[in-house]
């Protein structure tokens, strides 16, 4: 590639990314349903036109900014499993990051919520943004997966509990649900006199109880 060919592919990148980022803070503050394409184009400095450049729908671009949600939570992931040394307290670790992950970057987590919502590849086969997701979806859950095959091997997970993807899943579903509700229904749940920590708390330790030998 020469010199001028590799500058404007750097500047087309750059150009992208400045479009997510325009997103993301659109996101943030109004929410992924009430955002529009004009929106972000005005945050990026740029024309509409352009925009469509570089994302052909708002589903599109949606799916750069799960990629980049999906990218952040791998990252929290590898760094809750690097300390513990069994695989139970590595699938804990995991749970306290994802809490946390919903807490401090709400609209990644719901950027995320989103996309587990959508039916893969309904229009036909998966474009590149959105294989990009699957891709970085199938990154994170590699992280839970291993730490389930650690806990087998070591003796804290029991090890009758079937393939470690399929029970990864479903962990992650219960996870998923439990800081869901957490985060949607907490007026609710008041109402029941549950805060929503112990709930958390308590959605977990039900969780790897049904992990632990």
């Amino acid at each position: 590639m020469s010199d001028l060919a590799q500058r404007r592919e750097e500047e087309k990148e750059q150009r992208r990314a400045e479009i997510v980022d325009a997103a993301e803070a659109v996101y943030a503050e109004v929410g992924w349903d009430s955002a529009t394409i004009d929106q972000v184009a005005k945050r990026a400095r740029l024309s509409r036109a352009l925009v469509y450049v570089y994302f052909k729908d708002k589903q599109d671009l949606h799916f750069a900014i799960v990629e980049r949600a999906l990218g952040d939570l791998h990252r929290r992931f590898k760094d809750a499993v690097s300390t513990p040394a069994t695989g139970i307290a590595q699938v804990e670790a995991i749970g306290r990051a994802y809490v946390q992950y919903s807490r401090e970057v709400p609209y990644y987590f719901d950027a995320c919520s989103q996309f587990q919502a959508y039916q893969a590849g309904e229009a036909g086969a998966a474009e590149d943004n959105e294989e990009a997701c699957l891709t970085a979806s199938r990154q994170v859950h590699g992280v839970l997966v291993e730490a389930i095959r650690t806990g087998m091997h070591d003796g804290t997970i029991r090890p009758d509990l079937g393939d470690p993807l399929m029970t990864a899943i479903a962990l992650w579903g219960f996870a998923h649900g439990i800081i869901q509700l957490a985060a949607t229904k907490a007026e609710m749940l008041k109402k029941f006199e549950i805060a929503v920590d112990p709930l958390i708390q308590h959605g977990f330790g039900l969780m790897t109880a049904s992990l632990r030998t």
